[in-house]
């Protein structure tokens, strides 16, 4: 039986500890995103008609500098992503594809970890994206169709990383981001509230 105990207690001394963020620590996480739109259409063209964008699925990565062990800032560079663009409703044009626009949203969050040290450590945090459009030509038929090529808007998230050893860790992530664009033919047309839900899921390390 002292044989057995010794044996497991060596055995705890020899496993990789667990390893929590301290201030300094800079965290890289790699990450899948899904951006799921949850737009709001104004659309003045036709009655019944209104703007649909829809969801997509990119990878991203993400750099969180601890400035304490509970406060850090998260910047979040992913790729462009792509959506389609469409006429919904029970207007004339329901049903319309009009294309696609191509959008990189890269955001900066500053993040409360209220419960540091532990296996399982959550956050909330606020901050700001900057939505680019690097594509942003729609058409309806010969009718060329723009939305604005810079939009800025608020972003709350609230998210886990599951700590492991050697500096190692799962992450969960949910964000709201809140972002509007005009969109014009030689006049504007509608005035879209896009205001995703980001949704990620990923690995990250500690340096």
């Amino acid at each position: 039986m002292q044989k057995s105990l010794i044996t497991i207690l060596v055995a705890g001394l020899m496993a990789p500890a667990l390893s929590f963020a301290e201030k300094g620590d800079i965290v890289v996480r790699a990450r899948v995103t899904h951006i799921a739109p949850d737009e709001s259409s104004h659309l003045v063209s036709t009655v019944g008609d209104k703007l649909e964008v829809n969801s997509n699925t990119i990878p991203e990565i993400d750099f969180s500098y601890y400035f304490t062990k509970n406060i850090a800032a998260e910047l979040i560079l992913a790729v462009g992503s792509r959506h389609d663009v469409n006429i919904g409703g029970s207007g004339a044009n329901a049903g319309a594809k009009l294309g696609s626009i191509n959008l990189l949203p890269p955001t900066l969050t500053a993040q409360w970890h209220f419960n540091p040290d532990q296996t399982i450590d959550p956050y909330v945090g606020a901050g700001m994206s900057y939505i680019r459009a690097m594509d942003r030509n729609l058409n309806l038929g010969t009718t060329g169709i723009t939305v604005e090529r810079n939009m800025f808007g608020p972003a709350l998230q609230a998210g886990a990383d599951y700590n492991l050893p050697n500096k190692w860790l799962v992450n969960f992530d949910v964000k709201k981001i809140w972002f509007s664009t005009d969109v014009s033919t030689t006049t504007k047309i509608d005035n879209l509230d896009i205001d995703p839900w980001v949704v990620s899921f990923g690995v990250g390390k500690k340096f």
